[in-house]
């Protein structure tokens, strides 16, 4: 059975529940899915981070090894992560111990674990994260892209955090994010398994009945840079690390999303099929791998990739780079590049559903970007009919993804 799109209406909100039974496993998961509420929404660096993170120390009451024993005596996962736009709480358990499962959701919701000792245990964590991070050559050049792109807008600040935000955070902090944005107002409910549609809906009513009505920030949207900076930064690495972004002027709810789909796919996300792997790795071996994404989101839609390539060939990788996008978008793609794009992204789509959370994870994003549920799948018939001149017309209308901005990690 297909996913599902309802509502269901708790005091003056219409909260969306996206659901698909599946009784072939006795199994029942749940995602509180809240918006504006992820890393974007930080008032201070790494503030969302750490409120997921604290959540996971359990109750106050029981104390993070207390709460983790009762979920393990009774086979249940229970946890909380974010995304960009997307703060998270996911629960899963036996049809048999959901029940069970709900309220322990509803003792975290209640009765967060706000006591220094948590705090201070979350900190020791955040902070050892971020002194790895240190050495992470793709984590710094990854960061300093995104400042270079998004400057002035939470995209481009660090939004996991630096040692001294985290230092210096306190519980009223998290408990203050907390409080403000998990509300049943910015609330989508993700539920499936073994469990009929009436009584998912009424569990995450009763769930999301213990929260405020809080105040909802959507991030506005910006563009990427176009003014093709180029930030060296020096460290004693043997390995050039480059990480490369540009402006990609379509919106993440447009309705030919498969041209964006097939375009990335040949660019620079097919592996070996795609032109960057082909020019850079296959004909001149100046890497192991490099990739290229054109991200579609609703805070900014634009190409990001990364390489990395010896010292010597730092300049020369460079040049290709650029050189490989100004010719895709000016002289576009070959019926045999189309015709093998179009082979492996409707023959792998299988593997893209098969399982429940797959399906559910699908939907999720089709209402999430306004695309509507059975998008993806009205998508696949499109791929497999458009034409080399529509592609080439799509690609070719996309200079600007020739406006190449680079964060390099290198040496002196």
């Amino acid at each position: 059975m297909a996913a599902s799109l309802n509502e269901i209406t708790l005091k003056d909100t219409k909260i969306p529940v996206i659901y698909e039974e599946g009784k072939y496993i006795p199994i029942v998961t749940l995602q509180l899915v809240f918006t504006t509420a992820g890393h974007l929404a930080n008032t201070k660096d790494g503030l969302a981070d750490m409120s997921t993170k604290l959540l996971n120390e359990g109750t106050k009451k029981e104390g993070a090894v207390g709460f983790a024993q009762k979920l393990d005596a009774h086979a249940v996962d229970l946890s909380a992560n974010v995304g960009r736009e997307t703060f998270v709480i996911e629960l899963s358990a036996l049809k048999s111990e959901f029940d069970y499962a709900i309220a322990r959701l509803k003792e975290l919701l209640q009765d967060p674990n706000y006591s220094q000792e948590a705090l201070d245990q979350v900190k020791r964590q955040k902070l050892g994260w971020l002194k790895q991070k240190e050495s992470d050559f793709d984590y710094l050049a990854a960061t300093k892209l995104r400042e270079i792109l998004f400057k002035g807008h939470p995209l481009g600040r660090p939004y996991d955090g630096t040692i001294e935000s985290v230092e210096a955070m306190q519980l009223e902090d998290i408990e203050g994010f907390i409080r403000s944005h998990l509300g049943y107002n910015n609330a989508i409910g993700v539920i499936g398994g073994d469990i009929s549609e009436k009584e998912a809906e009424r569990y995450i009513a009763e769930v999301l009945a213990l929260l405020p009505k809080v105040d909802t920030k959507p991030v506005p949207p910006t563009r990427a840079s176009d003014k093709k900076e180029k930030v060296l930064i020096s460290k004693d690495t043997q390995q050039a690390y480059i990480y490369f972004g540009a402006p990609f002027d379509y919106s993440y709810k447009a309705k030919d999303q498969y041209k964006a789909k097939i375009a990335e796919y040949l660019l620079g996300g097919a592996g070996f099929g795609s032109r960057m792997m082909e020019e850079i790795r296959v004909k001149r071996g100046l890497t192991y791998g490099v990739y290229a994404s054109l991200r579609r989101t609703k805070p900014a839609s634009y190409m990001s990739g990364y390489m990395q390539t010896k010292l010597s060939t730092q300049d020369v990788a460079l040049k290709i780079i650029q050189q490989v996008v100004s010719d895709f978008v000016e002289h576009g793609i070959t019926q045999k590049e189309l015709d093998a794009a179009k082979e492996f992204l409707v023959g792998s789509e299988p593997l893209r559903m098969e399982t429940l959370s797959q399906r559910l994870n699908r939907a999720f994003n089709e209402y999430y970007y306004e695309r509507g549920l059975g998008f993806s799948k009205a998508q696949l018939e499109k791929i497999e009919s458009v034409t080399l001149k529509e592609m080439n017309d799509f690609i070719t209308s996309h200079k600007e993804l020739a406006d190449i901005s680079y964060s390099i990690v290198t040496k002196e």
